[in-house]
C-alpha cells in the first residue's frame, strides 16, 4: 500500500491513553512486522516503508518477522537513510545493513557518528567504531531485558549474551536463581465486554433491587418434562428446564404485570405480552436474546424458538430485533452448582429470575423424611416500583406451578 508522510499508521496504546502514529515519511508499505494486538518494547520495528519492489530480504535475514527479543533498534524505512543521523524527533538514521552490523556487534547505534549522506550511519562507520571511553562501553541492553533485571536485582555485567543482551538471557540467569515474580497482565475493555461492564454499573446505580430465594420441589417438574420428552424428540426438539420454566413464567407474569413492566425515565410501562430473555454466556461475554410473547406460545414453540437462539448466539449470528424488547429475565447457573446468587436487573425491565442448581434434599413431607430434587429460585426486583409482598407472591406463585404444572391447564 501506497503510504504519504503524515498518513496515520497505527494507533499505539499504552496503560493511559492511545495516540496516532503517523508515517515520517512517503513510501510503499513493504512488511508488517507486528500485527494488531501486539504488544511492542520501545524503539522496536513493527512495520518496513521503502521504495516498490524494493528488497529488503536483508532485513528479514534469519526470519521472515522480527520478534521484540531478536529486535535491537527500529528497522527504518530505507528512505530515512537520506536524513540525518540523529533527527530532532530522536531517531536514529543508518542504513539497514548498518543497523543489522550493529546488532550483531551489540554496538548502540547512538555512539556513532555517521559519515555518510546527511550524517547518515553507514556499514563502515560501524565496521570502524571502536570505544574510546568507559561510557562508550556501557552493557547494551533491550528495555525488556532491563527491567527484569532490575526487578530480580541482576548486575547486567554479569549476564551473557550474543551482542545486545536480551530478555531471554536475563531470564536464563534468573532461571538459576529465584523465580521471576509475574508483573500483573492488563487487558483494556473492548466490544461486547466494554458494553456489559457499561450496562452492569448502570443498572447497579439505578436500581435499588432486592434479591427474593424461596426452594421449590422439583418432582413434579422432573417427571412432567420426562412425560413429555419422547413427544419432543418425536418433533426433532429438545425439552430443558428452562423451557418449562419459561412457560411457567409467562403465565406468573400475566398473573402480575408489574413483574413485566419496565420503567423510562418516572413513566412505569406494563407490557401486553411477556418477551423473556435467557442469559447465554459465550467466551467474549453474555448475550441475552428473547422469545416474543412467550405467553402466547406453547411449550414446544418455546422450546424450538430458545435453542435457535442459542444456537445463533453461539455462532455469532444474533439478530439485533431478538436482543431488543425483552421485558423478564431467567439466568441459569445451576449446571456449575451454585444454590443462591443475586442476578443483577437487565435494565429497563423490572425483575430477573436466577434459577439455582437441582440437589436432592432430606425433606420432612407428612411426619416422613424423604429425599427430594430441591432447587432454590433467586428473583432480583426493582423495589422502585415492585414491593416486598408483590415479589413473593410472585415467586410463591411460580412455585405452586413448577410444583404442579398441571396447573397451567387451568
Amino acid at each position: 500500500d501506497a503510504i504519504a508522510e503524515g498518513d496515520i499508521l497505527c494507533e499505539i496504546e499504552t496503560d493511559k491513553l492511545t495516540n496516532e502514529f503517523e508515517s515520517p515519511k512517503a513510501g510503499v508499505l513493504l512488511k508488517i512486522i507486528e500485527t494488531d494486538g501486539a504488544t511492542v518494547t520501545c524503539l522496536e520495528p513493527i512495520a518496513i516503508i521503502g521504495e516498490a519492489n524494493e528488497d529488503i530480504s536483508a532485513l528479514l535475514s534469519g526470519g521472515a518477522a522480527l520478534s521484540a527479543d531478536e529486535a535491537t533498534a527500529p528497522v527504518a524505512a530505507p528512505v530515512i537513510a537520506e536524513t540525518p543521523a540523529k533527527s530532532a524527533g530522536g531517531r536514529i538514521n543508518a542504513s539497514p545493513l548498518a543497523k543489522k552490523l550493529a546488532k550483531e556487534k551489540g554496538i548502540d547505534l547512538c555512539l556513532i557518528t555517521g559519515t555518510g549522506s546527511k550524517g547518515s550511519i553507514t556499514v563502515d562507520d560501524v565496521n570502524n567504531y571502536t570505544p574510546t571511553t568507559e561510557a562508550d562501553q556501557k552493557v547494551s541492553v533491550s528495555p525488556v531485558a532491563k527491567k527484569m533485571a532490575d526487578a530480580s536485582g541482576i548486575d547486567l555485567s554479569t549476564v551473557s549474551g550474543d551482542g545486545r543482551i536480551m530478555k531471554k538471557d536475563v531470564a536464563a540467569l534468573v532461571a538459576d536463581q529465584v523465580p521471576v515474580e509475574k508483573l500483573p497482565e492488563t487487558i483494556r475493555l473492548k466490544g461486547m465486554r466494554k458494553t456489559i461492564a457499561k450496562r452492569m454499573s448502570e443498572s447497579w446505580s439505578t436500581s435499588p433491587r432486592v434479591t427474593y430465594t424461596r426452594p421449590v420441589d422439583a418432582t413434579a417438574m422432573k417427571e412432567f418434562r420426562s412425560r413429555l420428552k419422547p413427544e419432543f424428540e418425536k418433533r426433532g426438539l429438545k425439552l430443558t428446564f428452562n423451557h418449562i420454566i419459561m412457560k411457567v413464567c409467562a403465565q406468573a407474569l400475566l398473573e402480575y404485570p408489574h413483574l413485566n413492566g419496565s420503567l423510562v425515565d418516572d413513566t412505569l410501562i406494563l407490557h401486553p405480552h411477556a418477551h423473556i430473555g435467557l442469559a447465554i454466556g459465550l467466551d467474549s461475554g453474555l448475550l441475552v436474546p428473547n422469545v416474543k410473547s412467550c405467553d402466547t406460545k406453547s411449550l414446544s414453540q418455546i422450546a424450538e424458538e430458545t435453542e435457535k437462539l442459542i444456537a445463533e448466539a453461539k455462532s455469532g449470528h444474533t439478530n439485533m430485533d431478538d436482543l431488543s424488547g425483552g421485558t423478564f429475565t431467567l439466568t441459569n447457573l445451576g449446571a456449575y452448582g451454585i444454590t443462591s446468587f443475586s442476578p443483577i436487573i437487565n435494565q429497563p425491565e423490572l425483575a430477573i429470575l436466577g434459577i439455582d442448581a437441582m440437589v436432592d434434599t432430606p425433606v420432612v413431607s407428612g411426619g416422613q423424611i424423604t429425599i427430594r430434587p430441591m432447587m432454590n429460585l433467586s428473583l432480583t426486583a426493582d423495589h422502585r416500583i415492585i414491593d416486598g409482598a408483590l415479589a413473593a407472591q410472585f415467586l410463591q406463585r411460580i412455585g405452586e406451578y413448577l410444583e404442579n404444572p398441571a396447573l397451567l391447564l387451568v
